[in-house]
């Protein structure tokens, strides 16, 4: 099993329909900081965390490591896609496999971007470790991360308990000769 340290990274970027998938730079700090201070992306996600601790704590180039994507719309960061070991969790099905997770500013949902932007990603996983399965968690109570994880492949593997909330764990099955599609599909806005 190989890890996505072992990738080369940042990858060229990644264009679909309406996207560009790219590492993070610079200029995305501030994006970063609206992200994970906002409450309505946070709303299933166990709260945000205040903008002065963000602004103390967020790196100049935030996210940057393997498997953490910038969602670009017209030159400008909408979101971000993350693909990452799951090192620890609290289903055992899902430690060892790569966590696929995704957050998008409020004025970006409701697009499509968020699926777009996670089949680009599932692409090129599957095209750099195509014998990899991946896992998605979300609260079972959030129901358009439910629809995408349906629309994405991810089939139920268990629910369970964690930060007073019921949990949803899905698995996508390593990609085969039609993990390529997911490329195609990306471009679609589907």
């Amino acid at each position: 099993m190989a890890d996505l340290e072992s990738v080369a990274w940042p990858p060229a970027p990644i264009r679909t329909g309406r996207l560009v998938l790219r590492g993070a730079e610079a200029g995305d700090r501030g994006t970063f900081i609206e992200l994970l201070a906002s409450p309505e992306v946070h709303t299933y996600l166990g709260g945000p965390r205040s903008r002065e601790e963000l602004e103390r704590d967020v790196s100049a180039v935030p996210e940057d490591w393997p498997g953490s994507f910038v969602v670009d719309l017209d030159g400008a960061m909408i979101g971000q896609v993350l693909l990452r070991r799951s090192t620890a969790h609290r289903c055992p099905a899902a430690v060892g496999k790569v966590d696929l997770g995704y957050l998008f500013l409020p004025r970006a949902w409701g697009a499509g971007y968020a699926a777009e932007a996670c089949t680009a990603a599932l692409g090129w996983l599957a095209g750099e470790l195509p014998a990899e399965p991946v896992v998605l968690t979300t609260q079972s109570a959030n129901a358009a991360s439910m629809r995408l994880a349906a629309r994405l492949g991810f089939t139920e593997v268990e629910r369970f308990e964690a930060w007073g909330a019921e949990q949803w764990l899905g698995m996508r099955p390593a990609a085969t000769s039609s993990g390529s599609q997911d490329a195609r599909l990306a471009g679609t806005g589907l």
